[in-house]
């Protein structure tokens, strides 16, 4: 599973078009922030001879769930869905590997140029050793979520990781060439926006082929669309907000998020239960 693989010519193409029209080309100055900040335990993950950098937080007995990144990087943004997660229901222990190795995109350019430039299968065995790594310190199950480049991983890690338990990823499917989602094997859950655009990898479209998919794989699923929302709907921080208008989507809808997070508890509490 060594080597470079590019993300799908449809997916560049659209990131691309992004960039292009994107008005939010100057840095976005970021900012953790403090209260989720001081909650993270920083960790060190053996991964094949080399090593990366992860972020924990939440109960260390809890089910855990390995949190993936946008294409930003590990940002405020990853970092409040992570503290969010651990703070859900029946509580999780939540995991955030540096897939970036400490790199974050402070504007879209760098963005781009980080996700093209990942090793997606070296990303998947990230995601395999940050589970592996949770079952051996505490979590007895863990599953794998993720937002846009994440979301795409999350549903590869179905397919490619054998150790993972449940799935649910947030507009954003792989490439024909990493995984096809009708060999799934964990249990999936999708959140798509109705108005996203970025065409092949989280419009409309992109979500129903995948549940086209889910159905072929025969393991249990749900795909659902949620109206009048664009990309990234979930990022509801004031520095989200700030950032999702400044790159042109305006949207905000506190009840389809909160409609989201409540499906994602249902969903990993229903799967990762001992």
């Amino acid at each position: 599973m060594l080597g470079i693989l590019r993300p799908s010519a449809s997916t560049s193409r659209f990131f691309s078009s992004f960039l292009r029209v994107s008005p939010f080309s100057s840095r976005f100055s970021l900012r953790s922030m403090a209260h989720s900040a001081s909650s993270f335990n920083k960790i060190t993950i053996q991964r094949d001879q080399s090593t990366f950098d992860a972020y924990v937080v939440g109960k260390e007995d809890a089910p855990g769930i390995v949190v993936l990144q946008e294409w930003w990087g590990v940002d405020f943004e990853i970092k409040n869905h992570a503290l969010k997660i651990s703070q859900l229901g029946p509580r999780f222990k939540a995991l955030i590997p540096d897939l970036y190795r400490g790199k974050v995109g402070l504007d879209v350019a760098e963005a781009q140029h980080l996700m093209d430039g990942l090793d997606w299968q070296g990303a998947v065995k990230d995601i395999q050793a940050s589970v592996n790594w949770l079952k051996a310190n505490g979590s007895k199950k863990a599953g794998v979520t993720g937002f846009c480049m994440g979301g795409a991983l999350s549903i590869a890690s179905s397919v490619l990781v054998p150790e993972v338990d449940a799935v649910v990823a947030f507009y954003g499917v792989p490439s024909p060439e990493l995984a096809d989602p009708a060999k799934a094997r964990a249990p999936i859950q999708a959140h798509f926006g109705e108005l996203d655009d970025f065409v092949g990898f989280s419009d409309v479209t992109a979500a129903k082929t995948l549940e086209e998919k889910l159905k072929a794989s025969g393991v249990p699923h749900e795909v659902h669309i949620y109206p009048g929302n664009r990309h990234a709907f979930m990022n509801r921080s004031p520095e989200g907000i700030e950032r999702r208008k400044s790159m042109g989507l305006p949207d905000e809808d506190e009840a389809a998020v909160q409609l989201a997070w409540s499906r994602f508890e249902s969903w990993m509490t229903r799967y990762l239960s001992s």
